[in-house]
C-alpha cells in the first residue's frame, strides 16, 4: 500500500482519482492549491505524487522544479489537459516520471502509478549497498550502476537519473540499434504517441557529455552507441 498526494484543484477529478487509488489498495491526500501541494510534498511522507499542471498560486511545473531542486526524488505523474509536445517534454525533462493527458481512464492512471512505484523501489534497491559489480563499459565510457556515476576516460561526467538510465541502456546494448519506441518504453515506461521528442532531447544531452559521435542516428530505425565510441 502506498501513500499518494493528489495535487488537483478540480474536486470531481480529485475524487475520481482518489476513489481509483483506494480501490487499488492505496491511501491518498488531496491538495487543491499549488502552494499547499508543494508544502505537503516537501514535508509529507508520500510514495508518489499525482500532479496537475494548472493549479492556483503555483503551477505544476514550478512545483516539480522546486521538488527536484530540493533533491526530493518522490515519483511524479503529471496529469493535465495541456498535451502539446513542448509541455510533455518540459514535464519529463523537468523531472516528471510520467505524463498523462486528460481525460484519462482511472485504470490507466492506476497502472502507471503501480509501474512508477515499482521503478522507484527498484532504483532504491539498486542504490543500496550490495556486492561489488563490474562497471559497464563501451570504449572509454564507463558506468558504475551502484554509485550511479559515469566516466569518460579519466573525466567524470555528471548525469541526471534519467540520463543515467538512458546511458545504461545504450552502453549495455552497444553496437545494437535501439528504436525510439524501445527507448521510450525502457527508460520512461511510455508508449509512443508520435508527438513527444523527449528521446531526441536526451540523446542530445548524452552526446554533449560523451561526445558528438558517441551515439549514431540510424535513419528510419533509431539510435546506436558504438562499441568503442569516439568521445569528446
Amino acid at each position: 500500500m502506498a501513500h499518494i498526494l493528489i495535487a488537483e484543484d478540480e474536486a470531481n477529478i480529485a475524487r475520481f482519482i482518489a476513489k481509483g487509488l483506494t480501490k487499488a489498495g492505496h491511501t491518498s491526500d488531496v491538495a487543491a492549491d499549488g502552494m499547499f501541494a508543494l508544502q505537503s510534498a516537501l514535508h509529507g511522507a508520500y510514495d508518489l505524487i499525482v500532479l496537475d499542471v494548472g493549479l492556483p498560486t503555483i503551477d505544476g511545473f514550478a512545483i516539480l522544479a522546486a521538488l527536484r531542486e530540493s533533491k526530493n526524488t518522490t515519483p511524479v505523474i503529471m496529469c493535465t489537459a495541456r498535451t502539446s509536445s513542448e509541455d510533455t517534454v518540459h514535464g519529463l525533462t523537468g523531472g516528471a516520471d510520467d505524463y498523462l493527458a486528460k481525460p484519462f481512464q482511472v485504470s490507466e492512471l492506476v497502472a502507471r502509478v503501480e509501474l512508477r512505484l515499482r521503478d522507484h523501489q527498484q532504483h532504491r534497491a539498486e542504490a543500496a549497498p550490495a556486492t561489488e559489480a563490474l562497471p559497464l563499459r563501451a570504449g572509454a565510457i564507463e558506468l558504475d550502476a551502484h554509485a550511479r556515476t559515469a566516466m569518460v576516460g579519466d573525466r567524470r561526467v555528471d548525469l541526471s537519473a534519467r540520463e543515467f538510465m538512458l546511458a545504461e541502456l545504450f552502453v549495455t546494448h552497444a553496437g545494437t540499434v535501439l528504436s525510439r519506441d524501445q527507448i521510450l518504453e525502457r527508460v520512461w515506461g511510455l508508449d509512443s504517441d508520435g508527438r513527444s521528442n523527449v528521446v531526441e532531447v536526451y540523446v542530445r544531452y548524452l552526446r554533449q557529455k560523451f561526445g558528438a559521435e558517441s551515439i549514431e542516428t540510424v535513419r528510419g530505425l533509431g539510435y546506436r552507441m558504438l562499441q568503442d565510441p569516439p568521445v569528446g
